[in-house]
């Protein structure tokens, strides 16, 4: 009765142990990988763990397998260039172009653009 009370004692807690590793399955693949929803997997699986619905489970373990596309990268860098653009000074007047009087009369000659146009008005 010893031994079958000993062998029950390490059985619960092999079970148990392969029910925690089987239960940290999805974080553990999401933490390997780096994924960005690491989080979010990490909390499905401690919902799924306290609710005992094994829907979480399984949503944590197919958001730790698929990708979610980097949209923050692409989003700092155009918001950057718009900066750029925009001499990131805000409220300031846009540029106009320098005029400067003709000799002869009333007529406005504009300075040239980078092209080498001229225009005359």
């Amino acid at each position: 009765m010893v031994v079958m009370g000993i062998f029950l004692i390490g059985t619960v807690l092999w079970v148990g142990t392969l029910y925690w590793k089987l239960h940290s399955l999805p974080e553990r693949m999401a933490h390997k990988t780096h994924k960005l929803q690491f989080e979010i997997v990490a909390v499905l699986g401690l919902i799924s763990l306290f609710t005992h619905e094994h829907i979480f489970w399984v949503a944590g373990l197919l958001l730790a397998m698929i990708d979610l596309p980097d949209f923050g990268t692409p989003m700092r860098s155009i918001a950057a260039s718009v900066e750029r653009i925009a001499d990131a000074t805000p409220g300031a007047p846009a540029a106009e172009p320098e005029a400067e009087s003709a000799p002869g009369g009333d007529s406005v000659v504009q300075k040239p653009a980078k092209g080498g146009v001229h225009n005359h008005v």
